[in-house]
């Protein structure tokens, strides 16, 4: 998921959860789930990450495990961060702060840190942003690791007065000195990028906004990650440049099972092949492939790998 694959995270979410269920693992199964709920959450898909939330929490509160709870609302907080609902993120991302909350988990806080410094500064809380930030600073120093600091600019950008910010943007996108850069992590780069636009054209520097807002727009679209596509278009747009649409590609409307399906097929698998590496009768496989062949516009497997190879990983 981290390094932009997220059609492959999510079914490699959906047959960990098969696998976890086959052998009672309760822990796995939420996990997985989480990560679905996540996933589904910086696609624009809210009421399906909600569902997949909500069956994980009742999973980890069985088992009282803080990690998956910090999981959880981690999830919970970038999809409210995508849909715009700002002050539910603060809600559900500060609970991994609180020490006498159940969600509390040090490990994990160093996960949420950009979230939670994005959610609690708009919606008025940067104070207390400000202070979850110099305590992960000093947590992590000497010399955070690469991801960590990249964070630790991210948060600084958000926190800083609009006169001292581009030197944070700047070193987390790797454009200026030695620091970390988000090159790594296509999702988190993305979103520096949208920022930082945003922040050019608020200098009233629309035209070097451009760029930026261009390169996240498109990372944005090679994720899927809907509602974030959707604030680059609408920055660019107050920058003065019409911005295309997305175009809806064929791999699109294929749920990550299916996708799942299609790969193994072009692989030459037979239905009974893929049915035994996913857990399906090879019924099941069949009337899969024959939705799939509906929906790409094919008759046959040999037009399985035409479609499959027009499929590209975002760059990092």
């Amino acid at each position: 998921m981290e390094v932009g694959d997220w059609r492959g995270a999510m079914r490699e979410a959906e047959e960990s959860a098969r696998l976890a269920e086959e052998t009672g693992g309760l822990p796995w199964i939420a996990a997985a789930t989480i990560l679905k709920a996540r996933l589904a959450g910086m696609q624009g898909n809210l009421e399906q990450s909600e569902a997949y939330a909500a069956q994980a929490e009742a999973l980890a509160l069985s088992i009282g495990a803080s990690f998956l709870l910090a999981m959880l609302q981690i999830a919970r907080g970038v999809s409210a961060i995508g849909a715009g609902r700002h002050w539910e993120a603060f809600e559900h991302l500060r609970r991994l702060f609180t020490p006498a909350d159940p969600a509390f988990n040090f490990g994990l806080q160093f996960f949420g840190l950009a979230d939670f410094v994005e959610a609690a500064v708009s919606s008025g809380n940067a104070d207390e942003a400000s202070r979850v930030l110099d305590e992960i600073e000093r947590a992590s120093a000497p010399t955070p690791v690469p991801w960590v600091g990249t964070m630790l600019q991210y948060g600084k950008a958000f926190l800083a007065a609009p006169e001292d910010a581009e030197p944070f943007f700047l070193q987390g996108l790797g454009l200026q000195g030695p620091g970390p850069a988000a090159k790594k992590w296509p999702f988190l780069r993305a979103r520096f990028l949208l920022a930082y636009g945003g922040w050019l054209r608020r200098q009233r520097r629309s035209a070097n906004a451009r760029a930026p807002l261009r390169e996240a727009r498109d990372m944005f679209d090679a994720l899927g990650a809907s509602p974030w596509s959707d604030r680059a278009r609408e920055e660019l747009r107050a920058s003065g440049e019409t911005s295309r649409r997305r175009t809806e590609q064929v791999w699109d409307t294929l749920t990550p099972q299916e996708l799942h399906i299609a790969q193994l097929a072009a692989e030459g698998l037979s239905n009974k092949e893929i049915g035994a590496r996913l857990y399906l009768s090879h019924r099941t496989v069949g009337y899969h492939l024959h939705r799939i062949f509906s929906k790409a516009g094919i008759t046959s497997r040999s037009g399985l790998r035409p479609v499959l190879a027009s499929i590209s990983r975002p760059a990092d």
